[in-house]
């Protein structure tokens, strides 16, 4: 039996790593690390090998979905946790006990024009999604009439 694909929405500042990083690293895929909230570090655990990504641009303006990403790789122990000079080093983390994860995604496409949070606001198909409704959340699940409507959104 197949399993469904689940569909999700990873937020990234550009200015620290953007779609066109993705896109321009040699084998097209990076690590999602960093991730230091619990219900975003279980979206990551939730994720599997397959699933679709939009690839959202935030502290940007216009803050916006750049285009689709992969999930290559399921969650796995996020192991800059561990080390004291990493940015994202936490020192309640234990490697026998990991408390935080993350995914390897690849690059699948860039959008010729990015879907912006205004258009995403304006439209009352996508009033329920997760990103309007708890919108510093990371790592954040999409619905597939959700991830339909704004494919839709980034052809026009």
């Amino acid at each position: 039996m197949e399993s469904e694909m689940n569909y999700w929405l990873y937020k990234s500042e550009p200015n620290v790593y953007g779609i066109d990083d993705l896109k321009n690293e040699p084998t097209r895929t990076t690590c999602w690390e960093g991730v230091r909230n619990y219900q975003a570090r279980n979206n990551l655990q939730a994720a599997k090998t397959g699933d679709l990504v939009f690839f959202y641009h935030s502290v940007v303006k216009p803050p916006a979905i750049a285009g689709i990403a992969k999930v290559v790789k399921e969650a796995y122990t996020d192991h800059f946790a561990f080390e004291p000079s990493h940015k994202y080093f936490d020192p309640k983390s234990n490697p026998e006990k990991p408390r935080w994860f993350m995914v390897d995604i690849e690059f699948v496409e860039k959008f010729d024009t990015p879907v912006t949070l205004e258009t995403i606001k304006q439209e009352p198909a996508l009033k329920e999604m997760v990103l309007l409704n708890n919108s510093r959340l990371s790592v954040q699940p999409v619905s597939a009439r959700e991830w339909q409507f704004i494919l839709e959104l980034a052809k026009q």
